[in-house]
């Protein structure tokens, strides 16, 4: 599905996710040099004066007018669509609540779920669009034993996305495509400088759009109008080893920031929301084998009716690890690692593969 010359186009429209980044716009090149009647467009997300600058992050006006760049070069129309308050609604606020509640979210998951693939979908029906294109590292095919869409890896594995698609159902794989799935970073950037892109050397962004430099809890009071009061660091006993700045700076496995002098190196290990406490404790005290995850979705098979193996992620970074899936009620499952992992932290995704397609995934409750 991501070989955008495998499928009959004859006349077949397609809307490309442009983010002023390089992997969109070589995604927008290789859509319109398949033939696709292609148009570009930007998300405008959120008002720049409520963030520093920071060249780092996507979405700017800098990735605006880089993204208006390439379309023009292209010859293909380009809009910005607005829709800050659907961001503000679906990404930002849970955001905040994920942290005001002792959880750490994944924003681009969220992002990926309800702009890219379901609110833009929304507008690009009004435009007559076939498909929704981006630039993520990852691939779709259509299995015709299962009649499923599945949603594998990409080739380069340093690249690859796979792991914040996990939300995509089978009506948005339908009609999605990743053009680059099958392409290295650096064949994307040597296109791109072929192609004369003013963004061909551009820095990847690797910070949240939303949070500069990374100072999440600062965008949150700004954001919030609100100030966290201090608390307690108490160890695995109770004992109070400190005072925290309040429980949004911290998540599970943190031991940089914590303010305290320590004989031993400690850790984050949990947040006492309803007593506003901090609980530290050693390494050993952050691994764990079992837990369970809410609105999974399931991807490449139905929810199966007893428990299934699979290697699981629990972070974006984090490598696969054999593990047990047993479904639960209300879109739940349990998660049970052969081996101890460290940090399995609320809030984040859990994803399932096998070998390189994705099974499904969902929130680490």
């Amino acid at each position: 599905m991501d070989n955008l010359n495998d499928i009959q186009k004859n006349g077949k429209r397609a809307l490309v996710a442009m983010s002023g980044g390089v992997d969109s716009s070589v995604a927008a090149y290789l859509t319109v040099k398949a033939g696709y009647d292609t148009r570009g467009v930007t998300m405008n997300l959120y008002d720049n004066e409520m963030i520093a600058c920071n060249s780092h992050t996507c979405c700017s006006l800098e990735d605006v007018e880089d993204a208006r760049s390439v379309a023009f070069k292209l010859g293909i129309q380009y809009h910005v669509f607005n829709f800050k308050d659907e961001f503000e609604k679906t990404v930002i606020d849970p955001f905040v609540h994920a942290y005001e509640t002792g959880s750490t979210p994944n924003p681009c998951i969220d992002c990926n779920r309800y702009m890219k693939f379901r609110a833009l979908w929304v507008r690009a029906q009004m435009l007559y669009e076939d498909y929704i294109v981006t630039g993520h590292y990852g691939k779709i095919e259509y299995d015709q034993g299962s009649g499923r869409y599945l949603l594998k890896k990409a080739r380069d594995l340093t690249k690859d996305q796979s792991y914040v698609l996990y939300s995509l159902t089978q009506e948005e794989l339908s009609r999605t495509l990743f053009p680059l799935g099958d392409m290295t970073k650096e064949h994307t950037r040597e296109i791109a400088m072929e192609q004369g892109f003013i963004n061909a050397k551009k820095h990847d962004s690797q910070d949240i759009c939303f949070v500069p430099n990374g100072d999440y809890a600062g965008f949150i009071c700004r954001h919030t109008g609100k100030s966290y009061p201090s608390g307690d660091f108490v160890d695995q006993e109770g004992n109070v080893l400190g005072t925290h700045k309040g429980i949004i700076h911290y998540t599970i496995g943190q031991r940089k920031g914590l303010g305290l002098a320590l004989k031993q190196p400690m850790y984050v290990t949990g947040i006492d929301v309803e007593n506003n406490k901090v609980i530290l404790g050693y390494n050993k005290d952050l691994m764990s084998t079992d837990f369970e995850v809410k609105d999974f979705n399931w991807i490449a098979c139905e929810a199966p009716g007893s428990s299934m193996k699979a290697d699981v992620r629990i972070r974006y970074k984090h490598h696969e690890s054999p593990a047990t899936i047993t479904p639960m009620e209300n879109n739940c499952v349990h998660i049970h690692f052969d081996e101890p992992q460290r940090a399995i932290t609320p809030g984040q995704s859990a994803v399932a593969y096998d070998g390189d397609v994705v099974i499904g995934g969902g929130i680490i409750k």
